[in-house]
């Protein structure tokens, strides 16, 4: 008989409704009974470690120079399930507000190596909120975590240097464009390109910086041409774009972009822009991502209540979805 993890894994990718232990044991005619699998769901705990043991020689494989990884938390949905540290209220910026679930920052490395483009997660961490507080206000009782996504956002970060994995830009969004997230990876010898947003306050020169004339970024950028500013409360020039945008129904919209590379492929404008655009449209492959662990993966379809059990549960669908995209470029390992 395979390796229980194998077999739960892909009955994972199999499932259309509830996965269980129970529904794979029926399955499998028994031949695993439902408590041998509970048992390996409760064990040892898997995480971040065991991931990236699972994915390093298929990564290593195809690194790249010019790979990015891309950073982006999702919130798997679970409004029927009792309330613990992970499964808890989480602002989903999507929905403009709070939904129970449970919060999941994954790490997505885009390698756009000779053998063609690469995608695989290499890192993920669940967002636990484990501190009960009172908010003053509303006399309610809420939870907080002990360490905020920003903290975990630079962590991982750092771990993807620790793990000698070469790239050229981080990517994420503008909930993780804090000025601490973008000193750390200034301080890594590494680029990034964030999503900025627009009540940020910025100036073109030192002496502006000096005698606190700010401005706001929207006013900074009125053109396509990037601008090199200093933003309030960060202490290195940084490179700053609009970017003016068509959506399916024919409506206009428009995004700001930030990046420490004040090089961005030439000294040429337009190309400059251009590179700005090309780079950071590889995050989209993170919402893909996301789709593909919930939709695919049965990421959310666990009955499990135990923490361990859970977080085991969701790293196998993580595996699954890896091992998905893997075949794609390369065998199974």
């Amino acid at each position: 008989m395979e390796n229980i993890q194998d077999i739960y894994t892909d009955y994972l990718l199999s499932s259309f409704g509830q996965a269980s232990a129970t529904g794979l044991s029926s399955l499998l005619d028994e031949n695993i009974s439902h408590d041998s699998i509970t048992r390996h769901l409760c064990g040892t705990a898997h995480g971040e470690k065991e991931l990236w043991l699972s994915v390093k020689p298929f990564v290593k494989k195809y690194r790249s120079e010019d790979a990015c990884p891309i950073f982006d938390d999702t919130i798997i949905e679970k409004p029927y399930s009792k309330v613990d540290e992970h499964n808890c209220y989480h602002y989903d910026h999507s929905k403009g507000r709070n939904v129970k679930g449970i919060n999941l920052l994954n790490c997505l490395y885009h390698s756009g190596a000779e053998t063609g483009t690469v995608r695989c997660p290499v890192n993920y961490r669940l967002v636990p909120k484990p501190v009960h507080y009172c908010e003053v206000a509303t006399k309610k009782e809420k939870r907080k975590g002990a360490v905020s996504k920003n903290e975990m956002f630079r962590e991982m970060v750092g771990q993807v240097v620790h793990n000698q994995l070469p790239f050229r830009y981080v990517l994420a969004d503008s909930w993780f464009c804090s000025n601490d997230n973008m000193r750390s990876v200034d301080k890594k010898d590494k680029f990034s390109i964030f999503e900025i947003k627009t009540n940020r306050l910025a100036c073109r020169d030192g002496t502006q910086r000096d005698n606190g004339q700010w401005t706001g970024i929207t006013e900074m950028v009125t053109g396509d041409a990037p601008v090199e500013v200093f933003l309030k409360g960060l202490d290195i020039k940084v490179l700053l774009v609009r970017q003016v945008f068509t959506n399916k129904d024919g409506s206009t919209g428009e995004r700001y972009l930030v990046s420490n590379d004040l090089d961005l492929d030439s000294a040429d404008l337009p190309v400059r822009q251009a590179g700005f655009m090309t780079v950071y449209k590889k995050r989209w492959s993170v919402e893909e991502y996301h789709k593909g662990i919930k939709q695919n993966a049965s990421t959310g379809r666990s009955p499990a209540n135990s923490l361990k059990a859970r977080a085991n549960h969701i790293f196998h669908s993580i595996i699954g979805i890896r091992q998905t995209g893997e075949a794609k470029t390369g065998p199974r390992h």
